[in-house]
């Protein structure tokens, strides 16, 4: 009786301490329900159409200009870290410009948004500016 008791109680516990943490990623900052547009890339004009968006706590999905990609973010906002980054394999022109923004994008490692403007940057000072297309 005691141990169904106390299992009860701990359950209970658990279940009321994960429901205070909330939502601890950039959605909640403001990313949330936006797709964003990649426009640059360490001051360089981006001209193939590059999406993200988040579309649950910790997922990232987005559209390249050959493929789509998913991963998830691991860390809470402000910080930005990528991991399980996957992408379908589709070729086309544009393929170098993907390969060069994937390979920024895992190299970010603070976002901020103000607004219409999601600014993702790194102690190097690389920096990938995106502003919401929706």
């Amino acid at each position: 009786m005691k141990q169904t008791y106390f299992l009860t109680l701990a359950m209970l516990c658990a279940g009321i301490l994960s429901a205070c943490l909330g939502d601890e990623t950039l959605r909640a900052y403001g990313g949330k329900s936006t797709s964003w547009r990649l426009r640059e890339v360490d001051g360089d004009a981006v001209s193939a159409v590059t999406t993200l968006s988040f579309p649950r706590p910790g997922a990232l999905t987005g559209e390249l200009p050959c493929n789509r990609v998913t991963g998830q973010l691991t860390a809470p906002y402000p910080w930005f870290e990528v991991e399980n980054l996957a992408t379908t394999r589709m070729v086309c022109a544009a393929l170098q410009e993907e390969t060069d923004v994937l390979a920024a994008l895992q190299a970010m490692e603070i976002v901020e948004i103000k607004g219409a403007v999601m600014i993702l940057s790194n102690a190097a000072g690389r920096e990938m500016i995106f502003t919401a297309a929706d």
